[in-house]
């Protein structure tokens, strides 16, 4: 129901559609300004796309198109439609009021001399299809950057809109895509992904591809219940009397269905979690299957039943049902078998929270079920411990936190679980710079304003803490006559950071310095073929430059190298950890990090060598483990530059030496 605002707004919107359309054609261009102001009010009311439908059949009879490039609607392109809606200026009003007229023609409304209702329907499909981003926002550095502009906004209002209007199924192929993506990389945080899975649920109505149905089928079937049982028994109780009746054969059956889904898929039903915990009190042989452990996992469940039997008990419940997934993965970790990592577990049962914290993590799930703070900060813990590169930043600009804990968890676990304690309990983390302790709880400000919260528990209870330590050591680095993160970073992440540090831009006239040799001491110091054969022993924290699909930059995001290694055609390729755990990038000159395909393992992003190197501005190495940066390959330089100058390096004063 419209608000009387919205009203007046609209009748406003139409009087300048009145004005417009009973002006003389040579004074059009008079009154477009008015009405595409008046145009913008509408739009970002609740039901403005709806109220400014209404009026979509008058568009080009007013002349609100012309003049201008969308005059003649057979002639518009559905790939520059992003780019259109992205504009800050008045482009992205006009733009919107087109794909309006599009929804009237295709929906037989408005009748177009030089385009049927199936044409505008197929351009329409095709915006739809080439802006899964912006109907299911993700959690990209483009998305927090641009976010916050009215533009995104009413992007999102547009497409929410036209996906209404018409119908999912033709773009049923390329949903799916962004889901297997999204899934490839095992993030911790899996709502998006359930949102989008319960949309394409939607499509299972409609004409739709069969390959696609099934697929859709089976990933609605990995989060309703992936098993017949759990099919017949939605209802939890239910499903729980129905394994007390069960033979251990077909309980076996079962836990390794179930088991099977969650491997292939990355996800967890609440059934499952059911199963577990009625295998751990009756029946614990089978928790091997229900986890679908490979030896080392195994084997550390038998070392260690014990505390994996409390672990169950306390932390893996329905609401938190993706802990399970991150249980199995700590086991084949073999985490469990790092000293400190048992008492630091324990340790965490019965930690005495603080009231902001346990009020946090309450919030964090829906539908407590007497489930406490505790329970919640351990099943995040165990998700940490066993999906250390599904660690995602959200929506916040703290991809430099979020790159710690990833790296604690791999590395030094037991570090990590000595600062959860000390952020959920004490409320305070304290570092040590340059021979002077910092506390968290001392300084008022970080990189943050306000935390978006939808972040796993440890992400929660660290974040505030590590960014305002962050922010903090970047203000004490600031004024050297070099990047600050060539002092930060290993103050921040720890000793195993190379002392030895490159960046391209001069900090004191922000201009590109020796871009050539910034190019080849990376080859030398990382490229197999010219570094002397060394590898990464810990990740690399670099920073890179981030563009958005026409190459254009949008601003710096630190990211960690996991690796260097060859793909299955031979050719090296980056394998760097992203912590927006963003599928679908896409930075422009035919550069698109992948997911999986080409070698990665869960969590990992990976482009070819040369192209990740084009986006770089700074990086760490060991300058006792490099190669000859003179025998690098002129070509290579020559390329990188290449994709350097005409992207993010437009941006920039380039400096010849």
């Amino acid at each position: 129901m419209s608000t009387e605002v919205e009203v007046n707004q609209s009748q406003s919107f139409r009087q300048a559609l009145d004005v417009l359309e009973e002006a003389v054609p040579y004074a059009k261009k008079m009154y477009q300004a008015d009405l595409f102001q008046a145009a913008a009010r509408v739009m970002d009311s609740q039901d403005g796309m709806s109220l400014l439908y209404q009026e979509a059949n008058r568009f080009d009879k007013a002349g609100v198109f012309e003049g201008g490039p969308w005059a003649e609607p057979a002639k518009l392109e559905p790939r520059l439609v992003t780019g259109s809606l992205m504009d800050s200026g008045m482009t992205s009003i006009v733009e919107i009021l087109s794909e309006l007229r599009m929804v009237a023609i295709a929906k037989g409304k408005y009748k177009h001399e030089h385009v049927t209702k199936d044409e505008a329907k197929n351009f329409l499909d095709e915006v739809l299809a080439l802006n899964v981003d912006i109907l299911f926002p993700e959690e990209t550095e483009a998305a927090r950057i641009e976010g916050k502009q009215k533009e995104k906004n009413r992007a999102e209002k547009l497409f929410q809109f036209l996906a209404e209007e018409l119908s999912l199924a033709s773009i049923s192929s390329t949903l799916l895509k962004e889901i297997d993506d999204l899934v490839a990389q095992r993030p911790i945080m899996v709502n998006r992904i359930m949102n989008m899975i319960q949309d394409a649920k939607k499509l299972l109505k409609k004409t739709i591809d069969e390959k696609d149905k099934r697929a859709i089928k089976r990933y609605v079937s990995a989060l309703s219940g992936p098993s017949k049982k759990s099919k017949k028994y939605p209802e939890l109780c239910d499903y729980r009397k129905q394994l007390k009746e069960m033979s251990d054969q077909e309980l076996e059956e079962e836990a390794k269905t179930l088991a099977k889904s969650m491997r292939e898929t990355g996800l967890v039903s609440k059934h499952h979690v059911v199963l577990l915990r009625y295998l751990n009190r009756n029946n614990q042989k089978l928790i091997r299957e229900a986890l679908q452990l490979n030896k080392k996992g195994n084997a550390n469940l038998e070392e260690h039943i014990d505390i994996i039997s409390d672990l169950i008990t306390v932390a893996i419940h329905p609401p938190m049902r993706q802990a399970l997934y991150g249980l199995a993965c700590m086991l084949e970790r073999g985490v469990l078998s790092s000293t400190p990592v048992i008492p630091g577990l324990k340790r965490l049962i019965e930690l005495d929270l603080q009231p902001d914290i346990r009020k946090i993590l309450l919030n964090s799930i829906n539908h407590n079920e007497g489930i406490t703070a505790n329970d919640i900060m351990l099943a995040g813990v165990i998700s940490v411990l066993g999906q250390p590169l599904g660690i995602g930043q959200g929506m916040n600009p703290t991809c430099q936190t979020a790159r710690g804990i990833s790296l604690w968890s791999l590395h030094a676990p037991g570090y990590l679980l000595e600062l959860i304690p000390r952020a959920a309990r004490d409320g305070d983390i304290d570092i040590q710079f340059e021979g002077q302790m910092i506390h968290s709880k001392h300084l008022q400000e970080g990189l943050v304003d306000n935390l978006h919260e939808e972040l796993d528990p440890v992400s929660l209870i660290l974040v505030p803490h590590l960014d305002r330590l962050y922010g903090e050591l970047v203000r004490r680095s600031e004024f050297r006559g070099d990047d600050v993160h060539k002092w930060v970073n290993p103050a921040f992440y720890g000793d195993w950071i190379s002392r030895g540090f490159s960046s391209t831009i001069d900090p004191l006239t922000g201009s590109v310095a020796d871009y050539p040799g910034f190019v080849r001491l990376f080859y030398a110091t990382h490229h197999p073929e010219y570094n002397n054969g060394y590898e990464l022993i810990y990740p690399n924290p670099v920073g890179i430059f981030i563009t958005n699909s026409f190459g254009n930059l949008l601003g710096l995001h630190a990211v960690s190298i996991q690796r260097v290694a060859r793909d299955s055609k031979g050719k090296f390729r980056i394998y760097f950890y992203n912590p927006n755990n963003d599928s679908a990038q896409v930075w422009g000159q035919g550069i698109t990090p992948t997911v999986k395909d080409h070698g990665e393992i869960p969590g990992e992003s990976s482009l070819p060598f040369h192209e990740f190197v084009s986006r770089l501005y700074a990086f760490h190495y060991n300058p006792y483990e490099q190669g000859d940066a003179y025998a690098v390959d002129n070509q290579h330089i020559e390329k990188v530059e290449s994709l350097a100058k005409e992207s993010w390096g437009v941006k920039y004063t380039w400096v010849q030496v």
